[in-house]
Protein backbone atom coordinates (compact mmCIF):
# COMPACT_ATOMS: atom_id res chain seq x y z
CA UNK A 1 0.00 0.00 0.00
CA UNK A 2 2.90 2.34 0.72
CA UNK A 3 4.22 1.70 -2.79
CA UNK A 4 0.83 2.74 -4.17
CA UNK A 5 0.97 6.04 -2.26
CA UNK A 6 4.48 6.73 -3.53
CA UNK A 7 3.46 6.07 -7.15
CA UNK A 8 0.46 8.40 -6.74
CA UNK A 9 2.67 11.19 -5.37
CA UNK A 10 5.13 10.80 -8.26
CA UNK A 11 2.27 10.94 -10.79
CA UNK A 12 0.97 14.18 -9.27
CA UNK A 13 4.44 15.78 -9.35
CA UNK A 14 4.94 14.86 -13.02
CA UNK A 15 1.52 16.17 -14.01
CA UNK A 16 2.24 19.41 -12.16
CA UNK A 17 5.52 19.87 -14.01
CA UNK A 18 4.13 19.11 -17.48
CA UNK A 19 0.91 21.14 -17.19
CA UNK A 20 1.39 24.54 -18.85
CA UNK A 21 -0.63 27.69 -19.16
CA UNK A 22 -2.79 28.23 -22.23
CA UNK A 23 -1.29 31.30 -23.86
CA UNK A 24 -3.07 33.93 -25.88
CA UNK A 25 -1.75 37.23 -27.23
CA UNK A 26 -2.40 40.92 -26.52
CA UNK A 27 -1.49 43.49 -29.18
CA UNK A 28 -0.27 46.88 -27.90
CA UNK A 29 0.91 50.09 -29.61
CA UNK A 30 4.66 50.40 -30.21
CA UNK A 31 6.28 53.91 -30.44
CA UNK A 32 8.14 54.34 -33.74
CA UNK A 33 9.79 56.73 -36.22
CA UNK A 34 8.12 57.46 -39.57
CA UNK A 35 9.11 58.99 -42.92
CA UNK A 36 6.79 60.83 -45.31
CA UNK A 37 7.05 62.08 -48.91
CA UNK A 38 4.29 64.20 -50.47
CA UNK A 39 3.58 66.21 -53.59
CA UNK A 40 0.78 68.49 -54.70
CA UNK A 41 -0.16 72.10 -55.29
CA UNK A 42 -0.01 75.46 -53.55
CA UNK A 43 -2.33 78.44 -53.80
CA UNK A 44 -0.84 81.82 -52.78
CA UNK A 45 -3.49 84.35 -51.78
CA UNK A 46 -3.48 87.37 -54.13
CA UNK A 47 -5.46 89.64 -56.47
CA UNK A 48 -5.20 87.52 -59.65
CA UNK A 49 -7.62 84.75 -60.62
CA UNK A 50 -7.45 81.59 -58.51
CA UNK A 51 -5.98 79.35 -61.23
CA UNK A 52 -3.27 81.94 -62.01
CA UNK A 53 -1.88 81.63 -58.47
CA UNK A 54 -1.54 77.82 -58.31
CA UNK A 55 2.00 76.42 -58.29
CA UNK A 56 3.70 73.03 -57.59
CA UNK A 57 4.58 72.00 -54.05
CA UNK A 58 6.41 69.13 -52.30
CA UNK A 59 7.18 68.08 -48.75
CA UNK A 60 9.54 65.67 -46.98
CA UNK A 61 9.05 64.89 -43.29
CA UNK A 62 10.41 62.63 -40.59
CA UNK A 63 8.80 62.22 -37.18
CA UNK A 64 8.24 60.12 -34.09
CA UNK A 65 4.88 58.66 -32.96
CA UNK A 66 5.11 58.74 -29.15
CA UNK A 67 1.74 57.08 -28.53
CA UNK A 68 -1.52 56.45 -30.47
CA UNK A 69 -2.53 60.13 -30.10
CA UNK A 70 0.58 62.37 -30.18
CA UNK A 71 3.41 62.67 -32.72
CA UNK A 72 6.12 65.23 -33.53
CA UNK A 73 7.58 65.72 -37.00
CA UNK A 74 10.25 67.79 -38.78
CA UNK A 75 8.86 68.78 -42.19
CA UNK A 76 10.62 70.54 -45.07
CA UNK A 77 8.08 72.10 -47.46
CA UNK A 78 8.83 74.08 -50.59
CA UNK A 79 9.06 74.66 -54.35
CA UNK A 80 7.23 77.71 -55.67
CA UNK A 81 4.89 80.59 -54.70
CA UNK A 82 3.15 83.16 -56.88
CA UNK A 83 2.01 86.76 -56.65
CA UNK A 84 -0.37 88.58 -58.95
CA UNK A 85 -2.32 91.68 -59.86
CA UNK A 86 -5.94 92.37 -60.79
CA UNK A 87 -5.15 92.28 -64.52
CA UNK A 88 -3.82 88.69 -64.01
CA UNK A 89 -0.16 89.59 -64.41
CA UNK A 90 1.72 87.13 -62.18
CA UNK A 91 5.25 86.54 -60.94
CA UNK A 92 6.79 83.59 -59.12
CA UNK A 93 9.64 82.83 -56.75
CA UNK A 94 11.05 79.78 -55.01
CA UNK A 95 11.22 78.91 -51.34
CA UNK A 96 12.02 76.17 -48.84
CA UNK A 97 10.39 76.10 -45.39
CA UNK A 98 11.77 73.77 -42.69
CA UNK A 99 9.52 73.56 -39.63
CA UNK A 100 8.37 71.57 -36.62
CA UNK A 101 4.80 70.27 -36.29
CA UNK A 102 2.71 68.55 -33.60
CA UNK A 103 0.18 65.91 -34.78
CA UNK A 104 -2.92 64.97 -32.75
CA UNK A 105 -4.88 61.85 -33.83
CA UNK A 106 -8.59 62.63 -33.27
CA UNK A 107 -9.83 59.06 -33.97
CA UNK A 108 -7.51 57.38 -31.47
CA UNK A 109 -8.19 60.06 -28.85
CA UNK A 110 -11.95 59.43 -29.01
CA UNK A 111 -12.27 55.71 -29.81
CA UNK A 112 -8.98 54.33 -28.51
CA UNK A 113 -6.22 52.65 -30.49
CA UNK A 114 -7.16 49.64 -32.62
CA UNK A 115 -4.45 47.80 -34.61
CA UNK A 116 -7.03 46.77 -37.25
CA UNK A 117 -8.24 50.34 -37.94
CA UNK A 118 -7.35 51.35 -41.51
CA UNK A 119 -7.70 55.14 -41.31
CA UNK A 120 -6.69 58.02 -39.05
CA UNK A 121 -7.46 61.75 -38.88
CA UNK A 122 -4.83 64.14 -37.48
CA UNK A 123 -4.85 67.82 -36.52
CA UNK A 124 -1.48 69.44 -37.35
CA UNK A 125 -0.16 72.64 -35.74
CA UNK A 126 3.36 73.98 -36.19
CA UNK A 127 5.79 76.75 -37.14
CA UNK A 128 8.42 77.15 -39.83
CA UNK A 129 10.97 79.53 -41.35
CA UNK A 130 10.20 80.36 -44.99
CA UNK A 131 13.42 80.97 -46.96
CA UNK A 132 12.59 82.68 -50.26
CA UNK A 133 14.89 83.13 -53.29
CA UNK A 134 14.81 83.72 -57.09
CA UNK A 135 12.50 86.77 -56.79
CA UNK A 136 13.68 88.34 -60.05
CA UNK A 137 10.24 88.29 -61.73
CA UNK A 138 8.80 90.53 -59.02
CA UNK A 139 11.67 92.95 -59.67
CA UNK A 140 10.66 93.19 -63.34
CA UNK A 141 7.24 94.57 -62.27
CA UNK A 142 8.56 97.31 -59.94
CA UNK A 143 8.30 99.95 -62.63
CA UNK A 144 4.62 99.07 -63.33
CA UNK A 145 3.21 98.29 -59.87
CA UNK A 146 3.74 99.33 -56.29
CA UNK A 147 5.93 96.57 -54.82
CA UNK A 148 6.86 98.47 -51.66
CA UNK A 149 7.99 95.29 -49.86
CA UNK A 150 10.14 93.97 -52.69
CA UNK A 151 13.08 91.86 -51.54
CA UNK A 152 16.12 90.75 -53.48
CA UNK A 153 18.48 87.85 -52.89
CA UNK A 154 17.12 85.81 -49.97
CA UNK A 155 14.16 86.50 -47.67
CA UNK A 156 13.58 84.66 -44.37
CA UNK A 157 10.17 85.11 -42.71
CA UNK A 158 8.38 83.23 -39.88
CA UNK A 159 5.38 81.03 -40.70
CA UNK A 160 2.60 79.69 -38.51
CA UNK A 161 0.69 76.75 -39.95
CA UNK A 162 -2.22 74.45 -39.17
CA UNK A 163 -4.24 71.83 -41.01
CA UNK A 164 -5.57 68.29 -41.28
CA UNK A 165 -3.99 65.01 -42.33
CA UNK A 166 -6.02 61.91 -43.34
CA UNK A 167 -4.14 58.56 -43.35
CA UNK A 168 -5.30 55.40 -45.15
CA UNK A 169 -3.30 52.36 -44.02
CA UNK A 170 -2.53 49.88 -46.85
CA UNK A 171 -0.06 47.70 -44.92
CA UNK A 172 1.22 47.41 -41.34
CA UNK A 173 3.94 50.01 -41.92
CA UNK A 174 2.67 51.85 -45.01
CA UNK A 175 -0.16 54.37 -45.41
CA UNK A 176 -1.32 56.81 -48.06
CA UNK A 177 -2.25 60.29 -46.87
CA UNK A 178 -3.90 63.54 -47.87
CA UNK A 179 -2.79 66.75 -46.14
CA UNK A 180 -4.38 70.23 -46.25
CA UNK A 181 -2.43 73.09 -44.63
CA UNK A 182 -2.95 76.85 -44.18
CA UNK A 183 0.24 78.93 -43.76
CA UNK A 184 0.29 82.51 -42.46
CA UNK A 185 3.32 84.77 -42.68
CA UNK A 186 4.28 88.48 -42.71
CA UNK A 187 3.52 91.22 -45.25
CA UNK A 188 6.94 91.00 -46.85
CA UNK A 189 6.40 87.50 -48.28
CA UNK A 190 4.87 88.48 -51.67
CA UNK A 191 6.79 91.78 -52.04
CA UNK A 192 3.56 93.79 -51.72
CA UNK A 193 1.91 95.79 -48.95
CA UNK A 194 -1.77 96.38 -48.25
CA UNK A 195 -3.32 99.84 -48.31
CA UNK A 196 -6.48 101.21 -46.65
CA UNK A 197 -9.13 103.43 -48.24
CA UNK A 198 -6.90 106.48 -47.66
CA UNK A 199 -4.10 104.77 -49.60
CA UNK A 200 -2.05 104.49 -46.46
CA UNK A 201 0.09 101.44 -45.95
CA UNK A 202 -1.22 98.84 -43.49
CA UNK A 203 0.18 95.56 -42.26
CA UNK A 204 -1.61 92.48 -43.55
CA UNK A 205 -0.66 88.85 -43.16
CA UNK A 206 0.24 86.94 -46.33
CA UNK A 207 -1.22 83.46 -46.79
CA UNK A 208 -0.55 80.36 -48.84
CA UNK A 209 -2.34 77.00 -48.78
CA UNK A 210 -0.98 73.51 -49.57
CA UNK A 211 -2.88 70.41 -50.75
CA UNK A 212 -0.57 67.38 -50.67
CA UNK A 213 -0.91 63.63 -51.25
CA UNK A 214 1.77 61.08 -50.53
CA UNK A 215 3.04 58.06 -48.64
CA UNK A 216 4.09 57.52 -45.02
CA UNK A 217 6.35 54.63 -43.98
CA UNK A 218 6.86 53.50 -40.39
CA UNK A 219 10.58 52.94 -39.73
CA UNK A 220 9.90 50.36 -37.03
CA UNK A 221 7.22 48.05 -35.70
CA UNK A 222 3.94 49.86 -35.06
CA UNK A 223 2.63 47.24 -32.63
CA UNK A 224 3.98 44.65 -30.24
CA UNK A 225 2.51 41.29 -29.28
CA UNK A 226 2.51 40.41 -25.58
CA UNK A 227 1.66 36.85 -24.51
CA UNK A 228 -1.05 36.59 -21.88
CA UNK A 229 -0.94 33.41 -19.80
CA UNK A 230 -4.28 31.89 -18.85
CA UNK A 231 -3.81 29.37 -16.02
CA UNK A 232 -5.17 25.88 -16.58
CA UNK A 233 -6.80 24.43 -13.48
CA UNK A 234 -5.73 20.85 -12.78
CA UNK A 235 -8.05 18.96 -10.50
CA UNK A 236 -6.18 16.67 -8.14
CA UNK A 237 -7.69 13.24 -7.58
CA UNK A 238 -9.05 12.52 -4.16
CA UNK A 239 -6.56 10.56 -1.99
CA UNK A 240 -7.15 6.84 -1.65
CA UNK A 241 -8.49 6.10 1.86
CA UNK A 242 -6.35 3.99 4.14
CA UNK A 243 -7.43 0.35 4.46
CA UNK A 244 -9.63 -0.56 7.41
CA UNK A 245 -8.54 -3.68 9.26
CA UNK A 246 -11.57 -4.04 11.45
CA UNK A 247 -14.91 -5.13 10.24
CA UNK A 248 -16.05 -2.58 7.68
CA UNK A 249 -18.98 -0.45 8.63
CA UNK A 250 -21.54 0.81 6.16
CA UNK A 251 -20.40 4.12 4.68
CA UNK A 252 -22.83 6.99 4.73
CA UNK A 253 -24.21 7.87 1.33
CA UNK A 254 -23.17 11.37 0.35
CA UNK A 255 -25.61 12.99 -2.04
CA UNK A 256 -23.78 15.51 -4.15
CA UNK A 257 -25.73 18.62 -5.05
CA UNK A 258 -26.55 18.78 -8.77
CA UNK A 259 -24.39 21.10 -10.89
CA UNK A 260 -24.85 22.79 -14.27
CA UNK A 261 -22.51 24.76 -16.57
CA UNK A 262 -23.97 27.02 -19.25
CA UNK A 263 -21.99 28.98 -21.90
CA UNK A 264 -23.79 31.85 -23.66
CA UNK A 265 -21.87 33.04 -26.75
CA UNK A 266 -22.08 36.50 -28.39
CA UNK A 267 -21.07 38.17 -31.62
CA UNK A 268 -18.56 41.06 -31.69
CA UNK A 269 -19.68 44.19 -29.73
CA UNK A 270 -22.81 42.31 -28.55
CA UNK A 271 -24.08 42.29 -24.94
CA UNK A 272 -27.76 41.34 -25.48
CA UNK A 273 -28.41 37.60 -25.24
CA UNK A 274 -28.68 36.30 -28.85
CA UNK A 275 -31.96 34.62 -29.80
CA UNK A 276 -30.11 31.43 -30.63
CA UNK A 277 -28.62 31.28 -27.13
CA UNK A 278 -31.84 32.03 -25.23
CA UNK A 279 -32.70 28.30 -24.95
CA UNK A 280 -29.57 27.80 -22.83
CA UNK A 281 -30.68 30.55 -20.45
CA UNK A 282 -34.16 29.00 -20.23
CA UNK A 283 -32.63 25.62 -19.29
CA UNK A 284 -30.55 27.34 -16.60
CA UNK A 285 -33.66 29.04 -15.18
CA UNK A 286 -35.51 25.69 -15.04
CA UNK A 287 -32.52 24.07 -13.32
CA UNK A 288 -32.35 26.79 -10.66
CA UNK A 289 -36.08 26.56 -10.01
CA UNK A 290 -35.86 22.77 -9.69
CA UNK A 291 -32.91 23.08 -7.28
CA UNK A 292 -33.73 26.01 -4.96
CA UNK A 293 -30.61 25.46 -2.82
CA UNK A 294 -28.18 25.97 -5.71
CA UNK A 295 -26.49 29.26 -6.51
CA UNK A 296 -25.07 30.47 -9.79
CA UNK A 297 -21.85 32.41 -10.60
CA UNK A 298 -21.93 34.33 -13.92
CA UNK A 299 -18.65 35.57 -15.43
CA UNK A 300 -18.48 37.68 -18.58
CA UNK A 301 -15.53 37.69 -21.02
CA UNK A 302 -14.37 39.52 -24.20
CA UNK A 303 -11.92 38.43 -26.89
CA UNK A 304 -8.44 39.98 -26.81
CA UNK A 305 -7.99 40.48 -30.57
CA UNK A 306 -10.58 43.26 -30.97
CA UNK A 307 -11.34 46.48 -29.12
CA UNK A 308 -9.12 47.65 -26.27
CA UNK A 309 -8.92 46.71 -22.56
CA UNK A 310 -11.25 49.50 -21.39
CA UNK A 311 -13.99 48.77 -23.95
CA UNK A 312 -13.65 45.00 -23.59
CA UNK A 313 -14.17 45.23 -19.82
CA UNK A 314 -17.48 47.05 -20.45
CA UNK A 315 -18.59 44.39 -22.95
CA UNK A 316 -17.82 41.52 -20.56
CA UNK A 317 -19.63 43.29 -17.72
CA UNK A 318 -22.71 43.91 -19.90
CA UNK A 319 -22.82 40.25 -20.98
CA UNK A 320 -22.71 38.92 -17.41
CA UNK A 321 -25.26 41.44 -16.14
CA UNK A 322 -27.59 40.66 -19.09
CA UNK A 323 -27.77 36.98 -18.11
CA UNK A 324 -28.26 37.89 -14.43
CA UNK A 325 -31.17 40.16 -15.34
CA UNK A 326 -32.79 37.38 -17.40
CA UNK A 327 -32.64 35.13 -14.31
CA UNK A 328 -34.10 37.69 -11.90
CA UNK A 329 -36.82 38.58 -14.44
CA UNK A 330 -37.75 34.88 -14.41
CA UNK A 331 -38.13 34.89 -10.62
CA UNK A 332 -34.69 33.72 -9.47
CA UNK A 333 -33.70 35.41 -6.19
CA UNK A 334 -30.84 37.89 -6.77
CA UNK A 335 -29.19 36.61 -3.55
CA UNK A 336 -28.48 33.34 -5.37
CA UNK A 337 -26.58 35.12 -8.20
CA UNK A 338 -23.02 36.46 -8.27
CA UNK A 339 -21.72 38.45 -11.26
CA UNK A 340 -18.12 39.00 -12.36
CA UNK A 341 -16.39 40.43 -15.46
CA UNK A 342 -12.90 39.58 -16.72
CA UNK A 343 -12.77 41.74 -19.85
CA UNK A 344 -10.03 40.37 -22.13
CA UNK A 345 -7.62 39.60 -19.26
CA UNK A 346 -8.66 35.94 -19.23
CA UNK A 347 -9.35 33.85 -22.34
CA UNK A 348 -11.17 30.62 -21.36
CA UNK A 349 -11.10 29.22 -24.92
CA UNK A 350 -8.24 28.73 -27.39
CA UNK A 351 -10.49 29.90 -30.27
CA UNK A 352 -10.58 33.72 -30.13
CA UNK A 353 -14.26 34.25 -31.14
CA UNK A 354 -15.52 31.87 -28.39
CA UNK A 355 -14.14 34.24 -25.75
CA UNK A 356 -17.10 36.61 -26.30
CA UNK A 357 -19.04 34.60 -23.73
CA UNK A 358 -20.84 34.49 -20.38
CA UNK A 359 -20.01 31.31 -18.40
CA UNK A 360 -22.60 30.32 -15.78
CA UNK A 361 -21.69 27.77 -13.06
CA UNK A 362 -24.66 26.61 -10.96
CA UNK A 363 -24.05 24.36 -7.97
Amino acid sequence: MKIGKILLAVALMVSGLTASAQETERVEFNPHWFLGLQGGAQYTLGEADFTKLISPNAQLNIGYQFNPVWALRLAVNGWQSKGGFENNDTYKWNYVAPGLDVKFNIINAIAGWNPKRWFGLNIIVGAAANIGFNNDEAGDYRSLYNLSEYWDGTSVVPVGRAGLDLDFRVAKRVSLNLELMANGTVEKYNSKAGFDENHEKKANADWYFNALAGIKIALGKTEKVIPVAVPVVIEEPEPTPAPVVETPKPKPVVVKAPEMRTEVFYSIRETVIPAGEMGKVTNLINFLKANPETKVAITGYADVQTGNPRINMEYSKGRAEGVAKALTDAGIDAARITVDAKGDTVQPFAENDKNRVSICLAK
